[in-house]
């Protein structure tokens, strides 16, 4: 064999008509789930030639659904301590300012007499108000305003988004009197453990039956900046979140298996964990940990209910029956072969159907009753 023969032996390629090679070993995989490449339409000759009798169909890969793409905020959005001094500073400082305004008002004149008076301060007629002293009133009032207006109390459980002009500056979730620029924009943001009960919302199981549906999901804000400004709203977010991910859930499962036993959506634990799991997903990006999302109540719209639980009824009415006769053939069997194999009696085929037939209704009557 040459080496020209032994080379195209090893390779085992099946060619086509139209001119397309296929190597054997991806004919025989045993891929559980492969990964369609979009492909043209392959067909494989039966070597007729080139007028294409006894040529199968072609063939076309069905193409997968693309996946969904992932939700994403800015990626410069992302929560940062922000810059804060304690409150003690801001009071310091709007009372140094508050005392140097006066002293300004003071140096010119133009206190008030009762203020003068109150304050047992001497009769001074002052310089009059000229530009240094309006200088100094100004620059002490500003002080003042700038140190008591930057005040805020932070609460526990409570955090504040600050902004400057649009520009994210950081996030406080201290507790406590603190002093912020005044200049920033101060957004409150509820940072606590929090949970949110829907109202029924519709939804279909796997069988495209209507169903209401009750979620319960407990979550808290991680991540301020993303809460707040990655999102509109990031509570109506999370609201919308849940019900397309309980619809995406609820129908990969019937609702019930009547006559067969199959896992449906009562398993909560299954089903409550799966949701948990998509609605993380989904919420993570605008900075939304979510703890447990569990159905606590799945039952049928209104419009099915009682169709459905005559169905029910009849389905554990069956199951009760085919229990009962087996346990009764099961009974009978026994009695019968006890019997004969003891020798207590002898029978023959008529007699031993009779004995089985009387021993079926007495056991089934007693059962029912």
């Amino acid at each position: 064999m040459t080496e020209t023969e032994s080379g195209a032996r090893g390779a085992r390629l099946i060619h086509n008509e139209a001119t397309t090679e296929i190597p054997v070993h991806l004919l025989f995989r045993d891929d559980p789930d492969p990964v369609p490449v979009p492909m043209s339409p392959v067909v494989v000759g039966t070597g007729t030639g080139s007028t294409g009798a006894g040529r199968p169909a072609a063939r076309r890969m069905p193409p997968r659904a693309p996946a969904r793409p992932v939700p994403s905020v800015d990626p410069e959005i992302g929560e940062r301590p922000g810059r804060v001094l304690p409150g003690a500073v801001g009071v310091f400082g709007g009372a140094v300012g508050a005392a140097g305004a006066a002293a300004s008002l003071g140096w010119a004149g133009a206190l008030p007499r009762i203020m003068t008076e109150i304050a047992g301060l001497p009769g001074y007629e002052g310089v009059g108000l000229g530009p240094v002293q309006w200088a100094a009133v100004a620059g002490s009032g500003a002080l003042a305003l700038f140190g008591f207006g930057g005040l805020a109390r932070g609460r526990t459980g409570r955090a504040w988004v600050l902004t400057l002009f649009g520009r994210y500056r950081g996030s406080v979730r201290r507790a406590g009197l603190m002093w912020v620029n005044p200049l920033f924009l101060r957004r409150r943001v509820d940072v606590r453990l929090r949970h949110w009960r829907s109202e029924p919302m519709p939804a279909v199981d796997a069988n495209g039956v209507a169903l209401r549906v009750v979620v319960l999901v407990v979550w808290r804000i991680k991540d301020t900046a993303k809460a707040t400004l990655g999102v509109e709203d990031h509570e109506e977010y999370l609201r919308a979140c849940v019900e397309a991910d309980m619809a995406r859930v609820l129908s990969q499962l019937p609702a019930d298996a009547f006559h067969e036993d199959a896992p449906t959506l009562r398993n909560a634990e299954a089903v409550g964990g799966l949701l948990t799991r998509r609605l993380a997903a989904d919420a993570e990006p605008v900075g939304i940990e979510v703890f447990s999302a569990q159905p606590t109540r799945i039952e049928y719209a209104p419009e099915v209910a009682a169709a459905m639980q005559r169905r029910r009824i009849a389905a554990l009415d069956a199951q009760h029956r085919d229990s009962v006769l087996t346990s009764v053939v099961d009974s009978v069997e026994d009695t019968v072969t006890r019997l004969t194999t003891r020798g207590l009696v002898e029978l023959d085929d008529y007699e031993r159907k009779a004995l089985v037939k009387d021993l079926t209704v007495a056991f089934y009557t007693g059962r029912g009753e």
